[in-house]
């Protein structure tokens, strides 16, 4: 976990904390509630925090894999097909094969791709699949 933002004194009891992670502009909306309580909202460009998530998901595929005893993060961007790799974009190398595609890259010391196929279901869509050596790895929920 990062800290992000840090204020020593809060003058303001209710109203809005902004700042920023990457590219995302962010604000906690603090209101009263009942009592003498307070509840919190986590605001990510513009949208409440779980449907910025829910949006996240539809054009982000995340995995989490251990790479040398290091917790390591793969995303790929279903729209351009750009593979990051802790926030480092990768370079990789595409190939179609029998049942889909592949989309190569290096992983510290192993050969990854990830495959894409198709679900067979129109819903469902396209299938990605992370494959680190021999083993597929499940996709992370965070």
């Amino acid at each position: 976990m990062k800290e992000t933002l840090k204020r020593e004194w809060l003058f303001k009891l209710v109203g809005h904390e902004n700042f920023k992670i990457g590219n995302n502009n962010c604000s906690i909306v603090i209101y009263p509630a009942k009592g003498l309580s307070f509840e919190y909202s986590l605001i990510v460009n513009g949208k409440q925090y779980k449907k910025f998530k829910e949006n996240q998901s539809k054009i982000l595929k995340t995995w989490v894999v251990d790479v040398d005893n290091e917790p390591t993060r793969i995303v790929l961007e279903k729209d351009t097909l750009d593979v990051w790799v802790n926030g480092e974009k990768m370079e990789t190398a595409g190939e179609f094969v029998e049942d889909g595609t592949e989309t190569h890259f290096a992983l510290g010391p192993y050969n990854a791709y990830i495959k894409a196929m198709s679900s067979g279901n129109k819903r469902e869509g396209i299938i990605h699949s992370l494959i680190v050596g021999d083993s597929v790895i499940p996709e992370s929920n965070d």
